[in-house]
């Protein structure tokens, strides 16, 4: 049996006093488009957030693919120790140093005379240059508390990085567009990821970077002419119109080859023509085997492509299922769906 694509399990995030989502599991299986609803204030994009590791977790766990994103290196925790012995031990000798110049320099013009020159260079020297037994602690402890800090940062929540890295890319409720790039500028952003020229080759302009770069632009190309935006690649991608944004932004996410893809409430905005068109982006995002998730209010779009339905109120879980499940739920009638259709 496969992995799914992704599984919440037991997820808690607070802020504060305020809890924004409690125990919330629920799994997605590959090539599936998810829906999460509920009204506003019910904890979707904190799911979002959480998921993606832009908000730390209180507690729980995110699988991607079967493995949680996290790097774990508990045995780096020891080199903390290292890092502090080293440290101290160079610490000392170099402050034995620097006592014996500031004594020089003291008891020098004390007694009347010109600054100690000649002495403080001496033992200022013997300070940068001390013996074998300083030099070693310092750079073992300092090359032992770099990666002591970087193993410890780096285990304590999901970040960003690692969560596109594990193959996950997403939009955002706000449209976070580089507004004065051109689209396709916008577009290489998101494919930033998939280069592996260093900076002195591309200061160099060697032959390697010349040819990624052309494979860049031409995938560039391709994300464009999926969204529907070829004819737009060089204009400013804040001159667009609302709904080409939202095409836009989705065809950045989709530029880092995720393997699960994250949209933040798409339909957003959009007249009911322009959402009929995001549903056939979604079935051919779909089709190239990427596994949706998606936050979304506009119920004709849930109902219309959505294989199966979460909804959250106030947080919790109150009901998951197919659309025809989810629309005759009795909870979710009177926690969202009743309120949209008495409004």
């Amino acid at each position: 049996m496969s992995q799914p694509a992704l599984a919440v399990e037991q997820l808690c995030v607070r802020f504060g006093g305020l809890t924004a989502l409690e125990a919330v599991s629920f799994s997605v299986a590959a090539g599936e488009i998810y829906a999460v609803i509920g009204p506003n204030g019910a904890g979707k994009t904190s799911l979002f957030n959480a998921v993606t590791g832009i908000h730390a977790a209180h507690s729980g766990r995110v699988l991607v693919g079967g493995h949680e994103v996290r790097v774990r290196f508990g045995w780096r925790a020891g080199l903390v120790l290292g890092l502090v012995a080293a440290l101290t031990a160079a610490a000392a000798v170099l402050g034995i140093n620097a006592t014996e110049l500031w004594e020089a320099a003291v008891n020098h013009h004390l007694g009347g005379r010109d600054f100690p020159w000649a002495t403080a260079g001496a033992v200022a020297a013997r300070g940068l240059a001390p013996s074998p037994w300083t030099v070693v602690p310092a750079l073992c402890g300092a090359a032992f508390g770099l990666l002591a800090g970087w193993s410890i940062l780096r285990t304590t929540r999901r970040t960003p990085e690692l969560v596109a890295r594990a193959g996950v890319g997403r939009t955002f409720q706000n449209i976070r567009l580089f507004r004065d790039m051109s689209v396709r500028d916008n577009i290489l952003v998101g494919l930033d990821r998939r280069l592996a020229s260093r900076l002195w080759q591309a200061a160099l302009r060697t032959p390697a970077m010349r040819r990624e770069d052309a494979q860049a632009r031409g995938d560039a190309a391709a994300m464009l002419a999926l969204v529907g935006l070829a004819h737009c690649a060089e204009q400013a991608a804040g001159s667009l119109p609302y709904g080409h944004q939202r095409r836009l932004e989705i065809a950045r996410a989709l530029a880092s080859s995720p393997a699960l893809l994250l949209l933040d409430e798409p339909a957003a905005g959009m007249n009911p023509s322009e959402s009929r068109e995001l549903m056939v982006l979604i079935r051919a995002i779909r089709a190239r085997g990427v596994t949706v998730l998606l936050i979304e209010h506009d119920m004709r779009v849930v109902m219309g492509i959505s294989d199966r339905i979460l909804v959250l109120h106030h947080g919790q879980r109150i009901a998951e299922g197919t659309p025809a499940e989810v629309r005759a739920h009795p909870g979710v009638i009177a926690a969202y769906l009743g309120r949209e259709e008495g409004a």
